[in-house]
C-alpha cells in the first residue's frame, strides 16, 4: 500500500508498505512513518493519505482512505499548510477559515445532499526536523466526490451550451439558496470549486473563505481579502461588504467563463467596467438578460438572492431531463431496426434467397409467369426482408420457417409444379435444389455488397 507523507516540503513523500495490503495488518498496526522524515502517516489514527489532490496558498488536499469502515471509504484529507512568510495577523485569519470550513461542512454538509459531509477535524503535532521544536498540523477530513470539476470538464469538451448553462445554474443556485439562508456565503464560486459527480449531480466545494453573516444588513461583515482574482465582485476585491448577491455575481462570471471558454479578463472591459461576453456566445434573450443583472457593478442593481434568479430562470428555462437508468436487457428487442453483424447479413440472405426461390415456384404454378405473379412475389420478399429488420424474425426463426415452407410446399403434390426440372424425379429434392440454388445466389451478391462497402468506406 502507498502512503504519502503530508510534512510540507518532505523531499521523498511517498511511502510503500506491502504489509498493509494484508487487511488484518492495515486494521491494527497502530503507526507508520516516513521513511525520509519520520513523520506520522496514519492520521489520528485511521486515514491513509494516497495521493496529492492539489496545493494552494493555505493547504494541501490529499485523496486518502478510512482504514476503520469496511470497504475503506475514500474521502479528502485538507492539511492547513499557509505558503509564504504571513504575518501572525495573515496567519490567524487563515486559520481562521480553515476551521471556518470545518464549522461550515459539519453545519451544512449533513443538511444538503450537494455539499460534501464532515468527517473529521483535528490537529497533529510532529517534531520538526531542523529546528528540533515540535509543529503543530491541522487537519479536516471531507466527503470523497467522485467526478470532475467543471474547469477540467472545460478543459476536456469545449464551451458550455446553453441547456449546460442552465443546468449549472439551476443546481448551484439551489444549493446557494440554501448556503445563504443558512447565514453563511461561500465568496469563492468558481468552475474549480464546482465539482459534477458521475451522476450529474452538481455539488458546491471549498468552503475555506466561507463568512458567516447575520440576518441583520448593518451587522454584515467586510471582505477578508481572500477571493479569487476574476471572479470575485468589486465589493469584495476592495474588502468591502460580502452579500449574497456577491456570490451571484461570481456564479455569473463562472458562466459565462463555461459557456464562452475564455478566461474572465478576455471578457472584462476594465474601461467601462463591464462585460463583454455575448459576442463569444449564442444564447437567448432571456438567459442573457438574466446573467447581465446577476454581473452588475452595483451590489443594489443585481438580484439580492438564488431564490429571485431561480424565479426569473423559469419561464425561460427547459427543465434538464432527469438521469434515467437504462432499461434493463431483453432476451430479443423486436420493437426498433438494429445493426446487424456479418453473420446475421449472411444468414438473412440465405435465408431470403431459400424462400424467394420456393415462392417463386408456388405461384408460378399457381398464377404462371405473368406480371401479377411477378408482384406478388415482389411483395412477399419485400414483407420477409422487412420482418427481418425489424426482427420480427431472426436467429433460429430462419431455420423453422425454411423447414416448414419446404414441408407444406413439398406434400401439396396436386399444384402444377412449372418446369420439367421440378416435375421430374422427388420433389422434395427437386424443391431443395432450385431453392438451395436461389439462396446461394442471394448470398453470394449479399457478399459482393458486403466486399465492395468495406471497400468504398476506406476512401470515405
Amino acid at each position: 500500500m502507498q502512503i504519502h507523507c503530508t510534512r510540507p516540503g518532505c523531499a521523498r513523500p511517498i511511502n510503500h508498505f506491502p504489509d498493509l495490503d494484508d487487511p488484518n495488518i492495515l486494521k491494527s498496526v497502530p503507526q507508520k512513518f516516513c521513511t525520509h522524515c519520520g513523520m506520522a502517516l496514519i492520521l489520528a489514527g485511521r486515514y491513509l493519505p494516497s495521493k496529492l489532490l492539489g496545493q494552494g496558498g493555505f493547504g494541501a488536499a490529499y485523496l486518502g482512505r478510512d482504514r476503520y469502515t469496511p470497504k475503506l471509504r475514500q474521502c479528502v484529507i485538507k492539511q492547513f499548510q499557509p505558503s509564504g512568510n504571513l504575518n501572525p495577523t495573515q496567519l490567524k485569519i487563515a486559520q481562521d477559515l480553515f476551521e471556518r470550513e470545518a464549522e461550515v461542512l459539519e453545519q451544512l454538509g449533513r443538511e444538503h445532499p450537494q455539499i460534501p459531509d464532515l468527517f473529521a477535524f483535528f490537529e497533529l503535532t510532529a517534531p520538526n526536523v531542523q529546528t528540533r521544536q515540535e509543529t503543530k498540523f491541522f487537519y479536516l477530513v471531507q466527503e470523497y466526490i467522485d467526478g470532475q470539476t467543471l474547469e477540467e470538464e472545460l478543459a476536456q469538451t469545449g464551451k458550455f451550451s446553453e441547456s449546460d448553462i442552465l443546468i449549472v445554474l439551476k443546481q448551484v443556485l439551489s444549493i446557494l439558496d440554501f448556503v445563504h439562508e443558512n447565514g453563511s456565503i461561500h465568496r469563492d464560486i468558481k468552475p474549480s470549486n464546482i465539482m459534477r459527480h458521475r451522476n450529474q449531480r452538481l455539488y458546491l466545494l471549498d468552503f475555506g473563505a466561507v463568512k458567516f453573516v447575520t440576518k441583520a444588513v448593518g451587522n454584515l461583515q467586510s471582505s477578508t481579502g481572500i477571493y479569487s482574482t476574476g471572479y470575485a465582485p468589486p465589493e469584495q476585491m476592495a474588502g468591502g461588504q460580502v452579500l449574497p448577491c456577491s456570490d451571484l455575481y461570481a456564479l455569473a462570471v463562472t458562466c459565462i467563463v463555461l459557456i464562452t471558454n475564455k478566461l474572465p479578463q478576455d471578457l472584462f472591459d476594465s474601461y467601462n467596467n463591464t462585460w463583454k461576453w455575448q459576442g463569444f456566445a449564442q444564447v437567448s434573450s432571456g438567459l442573457a438578460e438574466v446573467l447581465d443583472r446577476m454581473l452588475q457593478y452595483a451590489p443594489a442593481d443585481r438580484y439580492q438572492s438564488a431564490a429571485e434568479v431561480l424565479t426569473a430562470l423559469a419561464p425561460k428555462s427547459i427543465a434538464p431531463a432527469p438521469v434515467v437508468a437504462p432499461p434493463p436487457p431483453v432476451a430479443r428487442r423486436r420493437t426498433s431496426i438494429s445493426r446487424f453483424s456479418t453473420i446475421e447479413i449472411m444468414s438473412s440472405a440465405l435465408f431470403t434467397g431459400f424462400e424467394a426461390g420456393i415462392l417463386a415456384i408456388v405461384l408460378v404454378s399457381l398464377l404462371g409467369t405473368t406480371m401479377i405473379s411477378t408482384v406478388f412475389w415482389l411483395a412477399l420478399v419485400g414483407i420477409l426482408v422487412v420482418a427481418q429488420l425489424w426482427r420480427f424474425i431472426e436467429k433460429i426463426d430462419l431455420l423453422i420457417l425454411a423447414v416448414i415452407s419446404v414441408l407444406i410446399v413439398g406434400f401439396v403434390r396436386q399444384l402444377n409444379w412449372a418446369g420439367a426440372f421440378v416435375q421430374a424425379g422427388n420433389p422434395f429434392l427437386n424443391l431443395l435444389i432450385v431453392a438451395g440454388l436461389t439462396g446461394l445466389l442471394a448470398l453470394a451478391i449479399a457478399l459482393l455488397f458486403r466486399l465492395i462497402y468495406k471497400f468504398v468506406s476506406q476512401f470515405l
